[in-house]
């Protein structure tokens, strides 16, 4: 499964191929999974370009991108967003469009809360667990880790070269922290294409998009989203046995 991740808490600043308007974020949808993506993640945002939680922000961005496609759609519950843990919790409450699915980082203060909103609500639960952080450990002493949709097997390490490497030791903590449970392996920046072609090599879900990477595997910027994804379609094609 290759889910594209649109925006990020990236912005404009970073890169005019950055979606940032509901209707901005449903066309990237619409092309990404037009060039292969099955899932979409995306960070609404603000009229001036903030990650936001709030109720009408999520809405506008969930229904714009629904209404250009046809596959699940997930939304991010990062701290930036809004680093109270309660207010989290409270904003996934008060949510009049609910998404399919929302990501919860594991390492950041009240995840448990969050998640357990999201829950109430029907809406699956993505465990990111980041490498370099103690997501993992919390993870694997949480109730709650029976009851995710998938844990997001997230490489912070953005050197190519020892990314994979990362990823492997992020793995096999994943596997003794949530035995069975459905996992996506993904990286960013510099280890994105390296982690990607890994979740192929091992037969794990991944992803790609703006949020993880601006540059194409050749290193040119990545001109949309769905370029990334066509990039990563075709590197699948080319792995032993696809």
């Amino acid at each position: 499964m290759l889910q594209v991740c649109l925006n990020g808490p990236r912005t404009a600043a970073d890169s005019a191929a950055v979606p940032m308007s509901p209707a901005a974020l449903a066309e990237a949808a619409r092309q990404a999974v037009a060039a292969g993506a099955e899932e979409v993640h995306v960070h609404p945002k603000t009229p001036c370009g903030r990650d936001s939680l709030a109720p009408r922000v999520v809405a506008a961005a969930l229904e714009a991108v629904r209404a250009a496609v046809d596959v699940p759609v997930g939304v991010t519950t990062g701290a930036w967003a809004e680093p109270d843990p309660a207010r989290r919790a409270e904003r996934v409450g008060s949510w009049p469009v609910l998404p399919d699915h929302a990501s919860v980082n594991w390492h950041e203060p009240g995840a448990e809360r969050v998640a357990a909103a999201l829950l109430e609500r029907g809406i699956g639960v993505e465990a990111g667990l980041w490498s370099g952080t103690d997501g993992v450990e919390s993870f694997a002493r949480s109730p709650l880790a029976a009851r995710v949709l998938r844990v997001l097997a997230e490489v912070t390490d953005t050197d190519a070269g020892t990314a994979p490497a990362t990823a492997r030791a992020l793995l096999t903590a994943v596997a003794g922290a949530a035995p069975g449970r459905p996992v996506l392996l993904h990286g960013q920046d510099g280890g994105a294409w390296p982690v990607l072609r890994l979740a192929g090599v091992l037969g794990l879900a991944t992803r790609i998009g703006i949020e993880d990477t601006l540059l194409l595997p050749d290193g040119r910027p990545a001109a949309s989203n769905a370029q990334l994804v066509a990039a990563a379609t075709a590197s699948a094609r080319g792995l032993p046995g696809r």
